[in-house]
């Protein structure tokens, strides 16, 4: 097909070339290799057909991402599973070691992840996107609507919530 032709005022080209990185976005979602990549091509495959929807009020990413989102949401509620948001070893604490170093013990596994799965939103997406999806605060800005600069003082909220309840968890404990 000829990547000039255009899907209802989307040029193929324009969609190829945010393809990776939806798929970037999804992985962050689901991480799951395969599942994204399935995500990532239904996705694309909706926005080809729905193309004459885009009114371009946002971004073409941001557009495909939605649908991307959408589309994860649909397989999770499809397959009965929660949304795994976080992967407690990506993060740091003030203690002097990551995560993944007090996961050693069991306690700490469970008041890790109980402090993650109560972050409340968006705190919980934004600080996904960021640290599993690698997205940049500008792309993160795109998605929500929002400034750049309201993604990264999001980010760092949540960042500075992890590390709050965990000092105080500790000092309880």
């Amino acid at each position: 097909m000829n990547k000039e032709k255009k899907s209802g005022g989307i040029s193929e080209e324009a969609l190829a070339a945010e393809y990776e990185a939806v798929y970037r976005y999804v992985l962050s979602l689901c991480r799951n290799d395969s599942t994204a990549q399935d995500i990532t091509q239904e996705a694309f495959l909706k926005a080809m057909r729905s193309a004459s929807q885009f009114q371009g009020n946002s971004s073409l990413y941001t557009w495909l991402c939605a649908i991307a989102k959408n589309c994860w949401f649909n397989l999770c509620r499809a397959e009965d599973k929660e949304l795994p948001l976080f992967d407690p070893a990506a993060l740091e604490t003030e203690h002097g070691g990551s995560l993944e170093d007090r996961l050693i013990e069991k306690d700490t596994a469970l008041q890790i992840h109980e402090i993650l799965h109560n972050l409340p939103e968006p705190y919980k997406e934004v600080f996904s996107l960021r640290v599993f999806g690698q997205l940049s605060f500008h792309e993160i800005s795109q998605l929500f609507g929002k400034t750049e600069s309201w993604s990264r003082v999001t980010h760092h909220r949540a960042r500075k919530m992890i590390h709050e309840k965990m000092r105080k968890d500790d000092l309880n404990g």
